[in-house]
């Protein structure tokens, strides 16, 4: 495995394009409301990438990837396609992730959005989910492993009768969209070996089901659901490896860590 650590000149880029995509989140919340179709929202967020930021949307083509956006709803696990006919109705929890190119680097981020009027179940999963990316980021210095990062986020699904997709992780991201390592959110013993050293750049972004873990890819080869039917939630950041713990690239104006209260 070949883990490529960034100069400081490749992590300002990464900084810059980390902004970027978390501005593209915070520019697309107002317009999440019921009646809107994803076609519609994944459209705004192009708009605004390529007049606005003047950034290129990595998703679109990517492998063959018809959008800027995935949006995913309710048991769609990831990958979702944006659909003009696709609209959102009152209780649905959705996820946007978008990942922005600037100056050949990439910035890559997700969040939950609660539609209208959510079940208290459906919006516990959505905080959940959330607490689980924090803990894992919490666990990001230098000499610590990727075990520890996926352990914390496990123990946390867990404890709360929720399970982790495994099929699908974080990733090391830099001028590629998908680098080494591959970050795991489950605590798979080989993790143990990839021992976090400043300058590492990757992504934390945990796929927790209410149900069970399994999951399934739909028929247009993109859209993951799971295999329960039952909801999936993801909240993702990108960060670096610091030498005193570690950077968030993607965080969102004012957002602060959320995490359990106990």
């Amino acid at each position: 495995m070949s883990i490529k650590i960034k100069s400081p000149e490749e992590i300002q880029k990464m900084r810059i394009a980390g902004k970027l995509a978390a501005d593209v989140l915070e520019m697309i919340a107002p317009h999440v409301v019921v009646g809107v179709s994803t076609g519609e929202l994944n459209q705004i967020m192009h708009d605004f990438m390529i007049n606005e930021q003047g950034t290129i949307p990595a998703t679109l083509n990517y492998h063959g990837f018809p959008a800027s956006s995935c949006i995913s709803i309710n048991q769609v696990v990831c990958h979702g396609i944006p659909d003009p006919d696709k609209k959102l109705k009152s209780g649905d929890i959705v996820n946007i992730d978008v990942t922005v190119i600037k100056n050949d680097y990439h910035g890559d981020t997700s969040r939950m959005f609660e539609v209208g009027e959510v079940k208290p179940f459906a919006s516990r999963l959505c905080q959940v989910a959330q607490e689980c990316l924090w803990l894992g980021i919490e666990q990001v210095k230098a000499d610590a492993t990727l075990f520890d990062v996926a352990l914390a986020i496990q123990t946390h699904a867990e404890a709360n009768n929720y399970s982790v997709v495994k099929e699908y992780c974080g990733h090391g991201i830099g001028a590629d969209f998908h680098e080494e390592p591959q970050v795991l959110h489950y605590a798979s013993p080989e993790l143990k070996q990839i021992v976090l050293k400043p300058g590492m750049v990757f992504t934390i972004e945990p796929m927790i089901n209410l149900g069970k873990s399994g999951v399934k890819v739909l028929g247009d080869n993109w859209t993951v659901v799971t295999k329960d039917r039952k909801l999936s939630a993801q909240w993702e950041h990108t960060l670096v490896v610091t030498e005193t713990g570690y950077e968030i690239f993607t965080l969102r104006t004012d957002e602060q860590p959320v995490l359990p209260n106990n």
